[in-house]
């Protein structure tokens, strides 16, 4: 089966990944360079910001995300010499307002989450601010240092054989057998700005934020509401070990990198496909950081950047048949969480497209234009 994945982020190079594998010849068309978009603008945690606050099928693809990940980073070193960085830190979430929600939802899906007190949160996190009264603590949950996955999903996609493509941005497709309204059809090339054309069997979108409009461009009148959602971060440096694991409260994070950077985020903006930075998000970032560890008062951030999240309704992607054409696939709308749901949708598409029984229940994850 020959397939056509549109978009180079995290869930297009690993369903090119478990694709390749399942036998398919995979080709990957991407506008600019691969993994360069929110995939590479995010901060790496494998887990859901508060994660019982999701709905049940976001919760069932990070469960399955997160056994993944190891194996994942492991094969990825092996095969390609690039370290990503997986650390099991944790992650301590500080005066959540639903706290007795959240370890109702632990206990009933099998989570570690545990009560911290005010003063075993001084003893064991020093650094922190002395105002916060108390935490809930998930020891299991990693993350992952992005930008080095990507490079090596990258590589490693290349040399299973996958034909990458950058500087291919899709504008349009020739279709056939959907003369009639109501006909369904199917999508036998992909066009792209220069006039190149891909030929497929099967054609993925997997385009991220950009989702929506390349679908309209592939004739798909009424395709998920993909919406960009800009994130702004920032990045700090402190001694190695001296943030010991991921710290979240009211909203804003920061996470700790093996060699001491510190990120700081995340901004949730509504201001269309504008990727550039604001000396507002940077005080408010800033600002929350301190709130945080006020050991960074005396440090500038080291940089500051802006990615676009693929924003869905209540942040379930879409995965699975899209439209009425019948070899046209979606990959997208995971919004703040594409890598950390990223090893368990590229599975479920798979399933779907090789004709396996899938890894968990697709019909939430499907498109109804009546949703």
């Amino acid at each position: 089966m020959q397939v056509l994945i549109v978009g180079g982020g995290i869930n297009g190079l690993m369903s090119a990944r478990l694709l390749r594998a399942a036998g398919c010849e995979v080709t990957l068309l991407e506008r600019g360079d691969t993994g360069r978009e929110a995939s590479w603008a995010g901060g790496g945690i494998v887990s859901p910001l508060y994660p019982w606050r999701y709905a049940p099928a976001v919760t069932a693809l990070a469960q399955m995300a997160r056994q993944a990940y190891p194996r994942l980073v492991g094969e990825l070193l092996a095969e390609t010499g690039i370290d990503a960085e997986l650390e099991q830190c944790g992650m301590l979430m500080l005066d959540a307002t639903d706290a007795a929600e959240a370890l109702s939802w632990a206990a009933a899906h099998g989570e570690d989450m545990q009560r911290r007190a005010q003063d075993r949160l001084r003893a064991e996190l020093p650094g922190l601010a002395p105002h916060w009264r108390q935490g809930l603590w998930m020891p299991a949950i990693a993350n992952v240092r992005n930008p080095r996955l990507l490079k090596a999903l990258r590589e490693a996609v290349v040399q299973a054989g996958v034909r990458v493509v950058t500087g291919a941005e899709v504008t349009g497709a020739e279709v056939t057998g959907a003369e009639v309204v109501g006909d369904s059809g199917r999508v036998t090339a992909l066009k792209a700005a220069d006039g190149r054309c891909f030929e497929a069997e099967q054609v993925v979108v997997c385009g991220g934020a950009w989702s929506r409009g390349l679908l309209q461009a592939l004739g798909v009148t009424a395709p998920p509401p993909v919406r960009p959602v800009r994130g702004q971060m920032l990045l700090y440096r402190l001694p190695p070990g001296r943030l010991p694991c991921i710290v979240l409260a009211e909203g804003r994070y920061v996470i700790p990198r093996r060699d001491g950077h510190v990120l700081c985020g995340s901004t949730l903006e509504e201001c269309g496909f504008d990727k550039s930075v604001t000396e507002t998000a940077l005080l408010s970032l800033h600002a929350s950081a301190l709130r945080l560890l006020p050991e960074l008062s005396d440090q500038e951030p080291l940089a500051q950047w802006a990615g676009l999240r693929p924003g869905s309704p209540d942040g379930t992607p879409y995965i699975g048949r899209v439209g009425n054409l019948e070899n046209l696939w979606i990959n997208a709308g995971q919004f703040r969480n594409g890598l950390v749901l990223a090893p368990a949708s590229a599975r479920l598409l798979t399933d779907l497209m090789t004709g396996g029984t899938p890894c968990t229940d697709p019909s939430p994850y499907q498109w109804r234009e009546e949703d």
